[in-house]
């Protein structure tokens, strides 16, 4: 594993334990060169899941901007990180499970929505924001009252 300080190839695992449910082994590793400290997560990845644009083109998927999606909509907010973390690895058995790996990307918006929508209603509505492109503050008065019923 390269050191994400330095660019050492040379670092060692200090600390390995089961993380997310047992979904993952969370591995605390030690620079040779910089003496830094960093934390990696091995996962299982049953197959490569091809995302499918709206315009048909296809991207491979990517865990990470997923978990970025979370965090943005998550900011400042009090939510267990464990319970993210297990919503986040449902979302992907989900996609890994589809029949052929090839997944619409509104699949995922879909999926995000309805895990925000259980963690927290903030979120929910910051990721609906962006994910439905609201223009204008009525459009967030609109989708509180149909989707939240406030």
């Amino acid at each position: 594993m390269i050191c994400p300080f330095c660019g050492n190839e040379d670092t060692q695992v200090k600390d390995s334990r089961p993380a997310e449910d047992g979904g993952a082994i969370r591995r605390r590793r030690l620079c040779g060169k910089c003496d830094a400290r960093f934390t990696t997560f091995e996962r299982v990845q049953i197959r490569e899941i091809a995302l499918v644009k709206r315009d048909g083109r296809k991207s491979v998927f990517d865990r990470e901007k997923l978990e970025r999606s979370f965090d943005i909509a998550l900011r400042k907010r009090d939510v267990d990180a464990e319970a993210v973390g297990m919503a986040i690895n449902d979302i992907v058995r989900q996609l890994e499970s589809h029949a052929d790996g090839d997944v619409p990307s509104a699949r995922v918006g879909e999926l995000v929505m309805a895990a925000l929508y259980k963690l927290d209603q903030v979120a929910y509505v910051r990721y609906a924001s962006v994910y439905r492109n609201f223009r204008e503050a009525k459009d967030f008065e609109a989708f509180v009252e149909k989707e939240l019923g406030e």
